[in-house]
């Protein structure tokens, strides 16, 4: 049992199911957050946890959601973002409202957090943000403008928080997956042929899965990685730094 307080958001999805459920094992107290409350509030009553339901793109809901974590446990210890989305259209295709929404899901949530978040770490002495970003983000993919740029500002997001947080003792990082089987990606694995040639491209020969992105994430959470800050880590089969094979 440890009395770590960790925040998880986009908790229902596959990674932050798989990250919740692994940090529950830990002992920690959890807080978790999402928008479909038929999805949260089953998971934080299997996992002991706060149910946090509110959409991450709303600034005030999210200060909010921090008050309640300081009165509550007096403290907050980590702040894992699992928030995101994907949209997959070349640039001429994607209307101003899908750039919006993509850069609000998922760089615009992770300023909210992060900005709620640190305040409340200052006073805990300190702790650790992770963000979850994408390969897309180190590499260049086709149809991937949208959220490459997302992914990427998310990365100089984290970057600069780490430098400014770094006297205040709280670390802040980034993994960056590559294809990852969940919800999110079945359309683009709906097919034996798309499986094979998106299994091609990861110089592992092989797709992600939730579990190994969410076990990256637990271990910049803890505190004894404490020496560890502003770095972007790539869970992703070598997809951003090597060529397939064959090549």
């Amino acid at each position: 049992m440890n009395d770590r307080v960790y925040l998880v958001t986009g908790a229902t999805g596959a990674v932050g199911q798989a990250l919740a459920r692994r940090l529950h094992h830990s002992g920690a107290t959890l807080y978790l957050s999402a928008r479909d409350e038929a999805k949260l509030l089953p998971l934080a009553q299997a996992l002991n946890a706060t149910p946090l339901c509110l959409d991450s793109t709303d600034s005030q809901a999210i200060e909010q959601a921090v008050q309640t974590v300081q009165a509550q446990a007096g403290r907050l210890d980590g702040l894992a973002h699992c928030v995101g989305s994907l949209i997959l259209k070349p640039a001429h295709l994607t209307k101003p409202e899908e750039w919006l929404q993509t850069l609000n899901t998922n760089l615009s949530s992770a300023f909210y957090w992060l900005r709620a978040s640190v305040r409340l770490m200052e006073k805990s002495g300190g702790g650790s943000v992770v963000f979850v970003s994408s390969a897309a983000a180190r590499l260049g993919i086709a149809n991937h403008e949208a959220i490459g740029a997302a992914k990427a500002g998310l990365h100089g997001l984290a970057l600069s928080a780490a430098a400014t947080y770094a006297p205040k003792n709280i670390r802040v990082n980034v993994v960056a997956p590559g294809l990852v089987e969940s919800p999110l990606t079945e359309k683009l694995l709906n097919s034996d042929l798309a499986r094979q040639e998106s299994i091609k491209k990861h110089a592992l020969n092989r797709l992600g899965a939730p579990e190994q992105v969410a076990s990256a994430m637990a271990w910049l959470l803890n505190p004894e990685q404490d020496w560890v800050t502003g770095q972007i880590i790539g869970v992703d089969g070598g997809l951003a730094t090597l060529a397939p094979r064959g090549m």
